[in-house]
């Protein structure tokens, strides 16, 4: 079985596949502060709880955008199954045209997500990150990734927002009650979920014009089960792209 780990600036994602199949997933909090013991707590713990026999765990891969918790991350996984991780990074042979300026500043959790995108969808895609920051790229009909936009993400924005404007309230992300606000709560929500969305669909719309074409729409990130149910566009939700991405980049390097 392969363990994969996308390591985010929010959340750490592991996932664990038998063959091309997700089998299992958990999430928890990123903590810089962590050492690589506590790591392998987590790691033992999820294995115990879902009776998974970590010696049956015989490769794994890391994506990180977060270097402090790589290393220590690495040594957790080898103490629980006894496996050297791959971690992505120079010399990690990835298949995927970067025709950016400069394609080597581009993160790993970009790099898997445009794999995964160029392996399991029709071309060309644009896809919308709704993680930390919110992100759109865009894939061309060669399959090769050819750059995008970067914005604030959506709970960088609300706490923005509280902590800007000292009259306004601290309001969790939740469904609005209605377009129209009709008090400040309420007006908050929907400014958060509708005004996301409907930049969403405005962006994506710029980037078909752009290109000259429609697109195939997919989204993924912690936020995306948030916002796109309130976008116009049909957008196919995928939040598991960087794991995805991570399976295929390793057995395009294992030996």
């Amino acid at each position: 079985m392969l363990l994969t780990a996308d390591v985010g600036n929010t959340n750490i994602k592991l996932g664990i596949f038998n063959g091309d199949k997700l089998k299992f997933k958990l999430v928890f909090s990123t903590d810089k502060s962590k050492t690589s013991d506590e790591f392998a707590v987590e790691l033992y713990t999820f294995c115990q709880i879902y009776g998974i026999n970590a010696d049956m765990i015989d490769s794994s891969i890391i994506s990180s955008v977060v270097p402090q918790i790589t290393d220590p991350l690495k040594k957790a996984i080898e103490t629980v199954t006894g496996v050297k991780s791959l971690v992505i990074g120079p010399g990690i042979k990835t298949g995927l045209d970067i025709r950016l300026d400069n394609p080597s500043a581009v993160g790993s959790d970009i790099v898997c997500i445009c794999v995964a995108l160029k392996e399991l969808y029709p071309c060309p895609v644009i896809v919308v990150g709704l993680g930390t920051a919110t992100t759109i790229l865009y894939i061309n009909e060669n399959r090769a990734y050819c750059g995008g936009a970067i914005l604030p993400g959506v709970q960088i924005s609300l706490d923005a927002l509280s902590a800007r404007c000292a009259l306004l309230p601290s309001v969790n992300i939740a469904d609005p009650k209605k377009i129209i606000g009709t008090n400040t709560t309420d007006s908050i929500k929907s400014g958060i979920i509708y005004g996301n969305a409907s930049m969403i669909d405005g962006m994506i719309e710029r980037f078909e014009q752009a290109a000259g074409q429609k697109c195939t729409l997919v989204a993924t990130g912690g936020l995306a089960s948030s916002i796109i149910s309130y976008c116009q566009k049909d957008i196919i939700i995928n939040d598991d792209l960087v794991l995805e991405g991570l399976r295929f980049i390793y057995h395009k390097n294992k030996k």
